[in-house]
């Protein structure tokens, strides 16, 4: 029997979140802190928890009588270990020449603390060499992202006819529920392969400088973020167009219990946010208000889905669901089970309001260390995530039909629902006759 239209239709991630966290361009000039008190840094079971920023760059600059380490060249190497985890962490750091400059100039006063051997020298090398090579392959493809970057193709215009039988949909390229979650699998982690921790901070990066009244003009960063979100989006209205677009109930049936079976295999992957894009797109208007073809569909299994997605005690469900891949993952023997794509507009939530609840500094001025020890240790996971290796041979052709099908806008999606069921109230009606109008005088 069909179930009234989803709970989570007005609650599912389904738009852009990242212009309201991370805003524009903005104006001003970026003022020092001058509130900055020297206080100890101070320790908890051998773990930093807070100190002023002054004390600790305090402790890492040697001077005449001081040296952080009662060696040298044992203090050298400290400070090689802490650039190499700076640029192969956040390369992006160092793409304009002022800051590759005064890398080199500190690489140069390292290497003669070792003029003897000159295995400093071969380190520092290999290093300036791997950060070329990152910033070299990123700017690759965001340049190759740039060009494929395209607006969604808007079919609105193409009202429905009795010949769409003649068209391919999803079920000609792909019948197997799992065979296509796998190729989004793949897809899912191609795209999360091309997120770095940088791209990650950015999100509390935006914050302090909106908050500071700062400008940060360099907002390229953003794009991987905003790329992934953008596939999710699109995931969703190619679901909603599949199903829209079929003129026949029966076809339409199957086709949303496809897409069901398709979001199963997905959440018994770990593939929790092709899983959440594809009942997103089921919970659209257009396709919720079909109720014709919903009393005709088995709702047992998408309710279940949907119970795990109940946005409900903040994805309670879910976060247990997520937390119990992560512990499989752990101990895996393949990567098949090591497989955990979280739902990425809520892992970036996680991040935005941990950032914005807690506050960068204790009551007493210090650095507040518990606060970023968390957000370390959510973006480590992520990065323990996204170095799996997908299991799953690439097809090109169900790739292909998934990056590349037409998708239809939001006003041809509810023109597709009313043609094949009617407007069933005056409300309706009226939507009906103006969309249609307002896409045939476009055509």
């Amino acid at each position: 029997m069909y179930t009234s239209p989803r709970k989570m239709r007005e609650t599912m991630p389904q738009t852009p979140i990242f212009s309201s966290m991370l805003g524009s361009s903005c104006s001003g000039q970026v003022q020092p802190d001058m509130g900055e008190r020297c206080v100890d840094p101070v320790y908890q079971d051998g773990n930093l928890v807070s100190g002023s920023l002054e004390a600790l760059i305090e402790r890492l600059v040697p001077t005449m009588d001081y040296y952080p380490d009662a060696k040298l060249k044992s203090f050298a190497a400290k400070i090689i270990q802490l650039l190499k985890e700076w640029t192969e962490t956040f390369p992006y750091d160092f793409q304009d020449e002022k800051s590759m400059k005064e890398l080199k100039e500190i690489a140069h006063r390292i290497t003669q603390c070792d003029e003897e051997n000159g295995t400093v020298k071969k380190i520092i090398s290999q290093m300036t060499q791997n950060l070329l090579m990152a910033l070299s392959a990123r700017s690759q493809y965001q340049e190759i992202r740039e060009k494929f970057r395209q607006p969604v193709t808007d079919k609105g215009t193409i009202l429905k006819t009795k010949t769409q039988s003649t068209q391919k949909d999803i079920l000609s390229v792909c019948c197997d529920p799992l065979i296509l979650a796998q190729q989004l699998t793949y897809i899912e982690l191609e795209r999360v392969s091309n997120i770095y921790p940088e791209d990650l901070m950015q999100i509390v990066s935006h914050m302090d400088s909106l908050d500071n009244h700062k400008c940060r003009g360099d907002v390229t960063k953003t794009y991987n973020l905003e790329a992934y979100d953008n596939w999710f989006n699109c995931l969703s209205m190619l679901v909603a167009t599949e199903i829209c677009r079929v003129v026949k109930k029966k076809q339409r049936t199957r086709m949303v219990e496809f897409f069901i079976d398709v979001a199963r295999e997905c959440f018994n992957i770990g593939n929790f946010n092709s899983m959440m894009a594809i009942i997103s797109g089921m919970n659209l208007s257009p396709v919720a208000r079909l109720k014709k073809t919903w009393s005709k569909v088995k709702t047992a299994k998408f309710d279940v889905l949907e119970h795990h997605m109940d946005p409900s005690s903040n994805f309670c469900n879910y976060r247990t669901a997520l937390q119990g891949a992560a512990q499989r993952s752990q101990t895996a023997n393949s990567n098949r089970e090591k497989i955990v794509i979280p739902v990425f507009n809520l892992f970036i939530k996680d991040i935005y309001f941990l950032h914005k609840i807690h506050t960068n500094r204790l009551p007493n001025g210090q650095i507040n260390f518990k606060k970023f020890w968390e957000i370390s240790r959510q973006i480590n996971d992520f990065l323990t995530w996204k170095q799996v290796e997908c299991p799953f041979e690439k097809d090109k052709k169900i790739q292909s039909y998934l990056l590349t099908a037409p998708i239809y806008s939001e006003e041809a999606l509810f023109i597709a629902s009313f043609e094949s069921e009617g407007p069933e109230n005056h409300m309706e009606k009226d939507s009906w006759k103006t969309l249609r109008t307002t896409l045939l005088n476009r055509a």
